[in-house]
């Protein structure tokens, strides 16, 4: 037996505790990442709270006196010397610039963004990014968790449910850094991404955990590093999607209960004048499940080439094939929707936490309560 052969056979079982060692590890980080975030939220300065209710509550003689004021002012001046004549532009309109506000469609809703979660407030802003700080260390130890859970086996660190779930929380958090790093206004995530990797984690090291093994000869394929990869990677931008679903749906409410004449709550208005306006994010939950369902219609043919490779059948409508399919259809009626005037906003919205909600039930119910050709290793 050659040296190779018995690395595969037998899982390296003091890399397996490394690797144990690296997640409670980035668990640790991730929560002091979690109290910063909370602090950056609780103790970030309100004086910014009204700046979206003022733009929607903006009275119309105000409104009126601005317009009749900047008709009233010449655009240019003709000054004559002598036989010249000059133009000059005043110096307070070279000075004003222009108000930029997020528009969702014509006749809807005009409101700026807000300033996040720290609210433009150097301590909140200095707890923010302390808690960035921790999000990225937390990052680094917990991929080395999972390379060195690889390293143990010597394959894909995804075979069994516990892999799949400590490789997706360091993907969605790798998500989360890179949207950072290309200055999106995104930092709002932070607080409910955390959160819901520590319970995913904690899920994982209780409920999930699998012991260091080999795979059955079905998984011994190139094809187990691309075709599960891009299905995690589809998983943590549709997570990140799906968390910007329901921040819209929430502001969007908000926003038409203030341009309604209602007056939220103290809790309501201070979380919501902070978040981004309804229009950035019912954008940016489209741009990310836009940019992500090619690649997830990648992950379904890859797994379908797969299948042919390993089962001699491209397609048997074994569950997990079937709850591909669906979010597949799911996210394709999303698209179809948010291109559709009559199922802009709300209606699209719904059928994009629906469509995953169908990513979930594919991953945890299929693979938990429904037993077919890829239960593997238990769960």
């Amino acid at each position: 037996m050659t040296l190779a052969t018995t690395l595969a056979a037998e899982p390296n079982e003091n890399l397996a505790h490394i690797s144990n060692v690296l997640i409670y590890s980035a668990m640790a980080v991730y929560l002091l990442a979690f109290f910063a975030l909370m602090a950056e939220w609780l103790f970030g300065s309100r004086s910014k709270v009204a700046r979206t209710a003022a733009a929607l509550t903006e009275q119309p003689e105000r409104a009126d006196e601005s317009a009749a004021k900047a008709s009233a002012a010449p655009a240019v001046t003709v000054r004559s010397q002598g036989g010249t004549a000059t133009l000059e532009r005043p110096k307070s309109a070279a000075k004003e610039a222009p108000k930029v506000v997020t528009r969702a469609a014509a006749g809807s809703r005009d409101v700026p963004d807000g300033p996040g979660a720290a609210a433009g407030d150097a301590q909140g802003d200095l707890y923010g990014r302390i808690a960035v700080s921790f999000i990225a260390l937390g990052f680094l130890i917990e991929v080395g968790g999972v390379v060195t859970r690889a390293l143990s086996v010597q394959r894909a660190p995804w075979g069994n449910m516990y892999e799949f779930n400590i490789t997706f929380s360091s993907v969605a958090v790798g998500v989360f850094l890179t949207l950072l790093a290309l200055k999106k206004n995104v930092r709002w995530i932070g607080l409910p991404l955390i959160t819901s990797i520590l319970l995913d984690l904690g899920l994982a090291v209780t409920v999930l955990y699998t012991e260091s093994d080999q795979l059955v000869p079905a998984l011994h394929s190139y094809w187990l590093w691309i075709h599960v990869s891009t299905a995690i990677f589809c998983g943590a931008a549709f997570y990140v999607g799906a968390v910007s679903t329901g921040a819209y749906l929430f502001k969007d409410s908000y926003e038409a209960k203030l341009q309604a004449g209602g007056k939220p709550g103290r809790f309501a208005t201070s979380v919501m004048e902070r978040l981004p306006a309804a229009a950035s994010l019912d954008k940016f939950t489209y741009r990310m499940n836009a940019a992500i369902f090619p690649l997830w219609t990648f992950t379904i043919i890859a797994g379908a080439i797969w299948a042919g490779d390993a089962w001699g059948r491209y397609w048997g409508w074994d569950p997990k094939e079937v709850w591909s399919f669906i979010t597949w259809v799911a996210y394709a009626c999303y698209l179809h929707a948010r291109a559709t005037a009559g199922w802009k906003g709300r209606k699209a919205a719904y059928l994009a936490l629906i469509a995953f909600g169908c990513w979930l039930f594919n991953y945890y119910g299929v693979n938990i309560f429904v037993s077919g050709k890829h239960s593997y290793a238990g769960v």
